[in-house]
């Protein structure tokens, strides 16, 4: 483990962290509220603008198993910099856009660039700290993250009023830029380039498989990858649901988003007390049959209608709330034996949670019926399948 000799103190490194890994939840918070306005911008239905952010979740799964080995075999600040810049030009051009189907190709490209940051954060924590202090770290980091998605649907609402839907991505290629430079002249290298170790893509795919043949590093990553999938089903019928079916007014929808934004930041902070009572994997267990009871509980409110909007917020307010307690948990856990592959780990760990965002996302527009009915399945389908697959999977002699 390298020595923390020479390190930023711990607060400069954990806010620059937070912020790069921020990079994601800017851009798919802050554009939310103008997806009906897309919709009608491009002339489309729903399911083609909600595209947009299906497309965003295929690069982002897609780009994460790219910088793994790029991170383990040349360093994380080369890799890191080249991905925040593709990010910042990207944005340029989704701002540009001429065409729907231009936009959706160009958040894609936006994805790739912006997984760069949380794949090499994580690496970067766990090169510089043990599991349990890394824990403590990753819930540290989602109160920094969280300040983007509590910020990111009013300011993306308010944008929207005021100048229209391309501000948002010009404001995402300023942030991209800083992210840039900010690289450059705060982070440490944590990761020495290794000249020995081969960069192909058949060394990279056999190092993938051997992750994926070890029950230890599936069990927790679909632990994680699932409760993130229900997020991000949330996130793409949302904006759809509050604003379409209850007409909340676009430059407030991000204060209902904030919302479950502060349940999820709020419970990772109440993580490190638990896991002063309790392992990591009991944390997570317990989580996940929270997150299930909330699932189907919105599923069988919202689908119905019962208590109206509340029906959508509440059990919505438990389910993100329970994800605070499964991510920094279930990060940690999947990372933990992977010291030299540490970049690949976090590759394929993000890769698997936005693969299976995309489904999500794509399964809620497929669905899409002008009813709040096809969120809230898919939500509850993901607590379903969460609980079955730690059950299953988790190594026996997990505590």
């Amino acid at each position: 483990m390298p020595n923390a000799k020479g390190l930023p103190s711990r607060l400069p490194l954990l806010l620059t962290l937070g912020a790069l890994t921020a990079a994601a939840p800017l851009s798919v918070d802050m554009y939310l509220p103008s997806l009906p306005e897309l919709a009608r911008a491009f002339a489309v239905d729903p399911v083609r603008a909600q595209l947009t952010l299906a497309s965003f979740f295929v690069g982002f799964a897609g780009g994460q198993a790219i910088y793994g080995p790029l991170a383990d075999r040349f360093g994380r600040k080369r890799p890191l910099i080249a991905g925040l810049f593709l990010f910042a030009v990207a944005s340029v051009g989704c701002a540009l856009a001429p065409t729907i189907e231009a936009l959706i190709a160009l958040r894609m490209v936006q994805a790739i660039g912006a997984c760069a940051g949380g794949v090499i954060s994580r690496a970067m924590v766990r090169d510089l700290f043990p599991p349990d202090e890394a824990a403590n770290l990753f819930s540290s980091l989602m109160l920094v993250m969280g300040v983007a998605p509590l910020v990111a649907p009013l300011l993306g609402g308010w944008l929207l009023s005021l100048f229209g839907w391309a501000s948002i991505f010009w404001v995402l290629a300023v942030l991209g830029a800083a992210a840039c430079v900010a690289t450059f002249a705060l982070l440490p290298e944590t990761h020495k380039a290794d000249p020995t170790r081969p960069f192909a893509l058949g060394s990279a795919l056999r190092v993938y498989a051997r992750l994926l043949r070890d029950r230890h590093f599936l069990a927790y990553a679909l632990a994680g990858g699932l409760s993130m999938a229900g997020m991000f089903a949330y996130i793409a019928g949302v904006p759809f649901v509050l604003i379409d079916i209850y007409h909340v007014p676009p430059e407030k929808f991000g204060l209902f988003f904030s919302i479950n934004v502060i349940a999820l930041i709020g419970a990772a902070q109440f993580n490190r007390l638990a896991l002063r009572r309790l392992t990591q994997s009991k944390v997570i267990q317990r989580a996940l049959v929270v997150q299930l009871l909330a699932g189907l509980t919105l599923f069988a409110l919202g689908s119905t209608n019962t208590f109206g909007i509340l029906g959508i917020v509440g059990p919505l307010f438990v389910f993100a709330g329970s994800i605070g307690f499964v991510t920094p948990n279930s990060t940690t856990m999947a990372m933990a034996p992977f010291g030299r592959d540490a970049g690949s780990a976090s590759a394929l760990l993000g890769t698997i949670q936005f693969t299976l965002a995309a489904i999500t996302a794509s399964a809620v527009g497929a669905l899409e019926d002008g009813t709040a009915r096809p969120m809230t399945l898919v939500i509850a389908c993901c607590g379903v399948l969460g609980v079955v697959s730690f059950a299953v999977l988790r190594p026996r002699n997990a505590l």
